[in-house]
Order: structure tokens, then sequence, then C-alpha cells
């Protein structure tokens, strides 16, 4: 991600005026700031030219506030696939809003942006802390989602005409923009709408945020496909695991599943790209050095090797060829055209993973994210994310966020690590 020309101011609504109801806690300083840069050598250029070195403003609760929570109406709203940890920040947001701070009322909005759509004609949904008790023991989203954009305008309209003060918008990169366009539509109509988003991608390619939620999970769910994939590998003479795990532009889940226990030989990811020649060639070796090989590859992984496609889904995303499906078919036909036998067993656990309750640590990351969206949305902030950065809680303008997707750096650590951990050749 660039270094340079970041602009992390937030907006606002206008100032606090109006007194926490917050007790026993720490109230953050408008002005406390979390570096972007981890390490002296990154901020050693600003220091030395007397510049203040780039800064996101640090979460959490404010003790003025710009909305009066006892005259307040909020509204929850989760969009695109599924992820592990949606119903523990629904449930977050819902017990901070009405417990905490004493909302009156908060709506659920169902399916996605459509139930933002009024001729739509979803039903609002009035979460309470009943209501969403127990729902973080299941996965999925009580709210349900959709993909596809709906009018900013109409959106704006319906949350203006409900009296919502507040719209936490639960999603990635496509929701985040949706929100963005909302925000923007509510000051055109010099409405008091703040717009929180919380980065919600399983990929965890949100820029300027170093981890989403759900994304522990994924790779925890996805140790259970590669450990069984490694299992069938290794019982049969010349056996291959293929593993395809999610990750449409940015291959953290398949990295982060090379290093869980050290099994993958080959991992595949959207940013290294590969030649099939030489990948078989190497995959050929390592059959006839060990007998066996474990394969995990991103979704977006490989498209350079198949025929493009000009389709889109809902969301505007060109659908993607099926990587899986093509390795399997190109390793089948290489090995009986060599004449070598093998036994190969192909697993996509990728729906699996996307709707199992998070883990607890998962769990209690989405309860940070969801009560400093809380804190954040009650401040008068509008058109930001709940960022986590540097192992802290901050704000991040969506215009940032939205701007690139986050990568693997090829040349990074976490590649080096994995090249390192699974042994397969680096120019491959």
């Amino acid at each position: 991600m660039r270094d340079t020309d970041l602009d992390f101011t937030v907006g606002r609504l206008g100032e606090g005026r109006i007194r926490s109801p917050l007790s026993g806690v720490r109230f953050t300083c408008d002005a406390e700031r979390v570096l972007y840069h981890s390490t002296l050598d990154g901020i050693q250029g600003w220091l030395d030219k007397g510049a203040a070195p780039p800064a996101m403003e640090a979460a959490g609760p404010r003790e003025m506030l710009f909305f009066d929570p006892a005259k307040l109406e909020c509204g929850i709203v989760t969009c695109g696939g599924l992820c592990p940890g949606l119903n523990d920040v629904i449930r977050a947001i819902v017990r901070n809003l009405r417990l905490h701070y004493g909302v009156r009322k908060v709506y659920g909005f169902r399916y996605g942006y459509e139930g933002l759509v009024r001729r739509i004609g979803h039903e609002l949904v009035e979460l309470t802390p009943e209501t969403v008790h127990a729902i973080h023991e299941s996965g999925g989203s009580i709210l349900g989602s959709s993909r596809g954009h709906q009018d900013a305008a109409e959106m704006a309209a319906y949350l203006s005409d409900l009296g919502v003060g507040i719209l936490f918008a639960i999603g990635g990169d496509g929701t985040l923009r949706g929100a963005q366009k909302i925000g923007e539509e509510a000051a055109r109509r010099n409405t008091s709408l703040s717009v929180i988003g919380v980065p919600k991608t399983i990929d965890n390619d949100v820029s300027f945020v170093q981890r989403t939620f759900g994304f522990e999970t994924a790779v925890t769910e996805a140790r259970r496909a590669t450990s069984a994939a490694n299992a069938e590998a290794e019982a049969a003479r010349n056996g291959i695991g293929l593993v395809k795990l999610m990750g449409r532009d940015s291959g953290f889940i398949a990295a982060y599943s090379a290093l869980v226990n050290s099994e993958v030989n080959f991992c595949l990811v959207p940013e290294v790209p590969f030649s099939l020649e030489k990948f078989l060639s190497a995959l050929e070796q390592r059959l006839q050095r060990r007998g066996h090989a474990l394969i995990v590859v991103a979704e977006g992984a490989g498209q350079h090797l198949m025929a493009t496609s000009e389709h889109r889904d809902a969301s505007g995303n060109i659908k993607y060829g099926d990587v899986g499906v093509f390795l399997r078919d190109a390793i089948t036909d290489h090995f009986k055209r060599i004449g070598m036998a093998f036994t190969l067993k192909y697993i996509d656990p990728s729906y699996t993973i996307r709707s199992v309750p998070a883990t607890a640590h998962d769990s209690a990351f989405c309860l940070l994210l969801g009560q400093n969206a809380v804190h954040a949305g009650l401040s008068g902030r509008t058109n930001m994310v709940v960022s986590f950065w540097n192992h802290q809680f901050t704000h991040v303008p969506i215009s940032l966020a939205v701007s690139e997707r986050k990568q693997i750096d090829a040349q990074g650590a976490l590649w080096n690590s994995v090249v390192t951990s699974t042994g397969q050749p680096r120019d491959m």
C-alpha cells in the first residue's frame, strides 16, 4: 500500500455537545492517533523534514456525543457473501447501542441493500438485546444478505423517513462503496445521517485494515480441508491432494493455510502468476521424490491460464474461471499423458467455511469492532470504517478503504515464509 499523500481525515456531522451516558470507561481523546508505519525507518523521513508522519484516528468512546442516544434510532445491514462473525457483529452493535447507550430503537434491514429500498417490500426487523441474545452461536446472518447495487437516493430517502440517525453497513468493498454513496446522498439532502462501515471480507483484502473479521475462522476451517486432503494424498501411491480456497484477488487464506501445519507443498495465489508447464514439472518431481503432494490454490489464481469472460456477477465483479477444476483436469491430463500412476482428490470447502460460526478469538474481535463502530457513530463520525491497524482499533475514511485491494507482497516476509514452508520453486 502507498505511504505518501495519505489523508486519514474522517468526516464528521458536527461537534459533540451531548455528554456520553457511559461511566467508568476511559474516553478516547479526539487527538489520539495510531501511526500508519510501525517501524522507525518508516517514519524517519517524516521526522527528518519536521513533518508529522501519517497516522489514523484512534477508535474508542468519546466523552461528548453528536447524537442524543435517548432520541436516536439506528439501522444495521449486512451485504455480500456470508462470512463467519456476521451475527457476532450484529449482536455487539445492538447490545452496545441498547444496553450501554440507551438507544431506543435499532432496525435490522433484510437481505442487504434491498432492505433499504421501500418499494422492494422487505419487512423491517426490530433488534433488541433479547432477539440477538444467542445469535453468535450460529453462522450466517440473521438479517440475510444480497449482492448488487441499489439506488442511493431511494435508500437515503427511506432512512430519512424512518428517522434513522446511524446506519451500520457490514460488508466488503462493494458494500462500503454503497455506504459511501448513501452518506453522500444524505449530505446532499442536508440529513444528519452517520454511515459507519464494518469491513467484512473473508479474503482479508480491505486496504488500510490489518485484519478483517472472519479471516481467522476461515483459516482455522480451511485447515480441516487441507488436513483431509493431505491424509488422502499420503495414503495413496503418488497421491495428490488439491484444495481450492477463497481468495478472489488476494491469497491470504491460502497463504496462511500453507503455514498452519507445514503440510502444503504448493500454494498458488493471485498475486504470484505461475506457468502451468513449470508447475506440473515441479509437481512431477515432488511425486518422484516423496510420493505424495498437497496443493492449495486460491480461487483467483491462474486466471491467465483460462479463457477470459466478460460476464459479471450481481456485485459487478467479472466472473472468474474455476481454477480448482482447471487444475484438477490439467493434472489428470498431464500424468495420464506421461503414463505415471497417480491418485487425485479434489476438495472445495468454500461455502462450508463461509457459513460456520466464528472461532472464540474471532468472536471477541467482532465484539470490539461492533463496540467501536457504535462509539464512532454516536460521536458523529461518518463515511468511515472501523479499522484494526498496528494492533489497535482506528478510524479510516471509506474512500481510502476502497481505494485499492490489499494483496500479498510477492517480495515481502509473508510470501517468503510460504515459499520456505512449502519448498515450492520461487519462480514457477
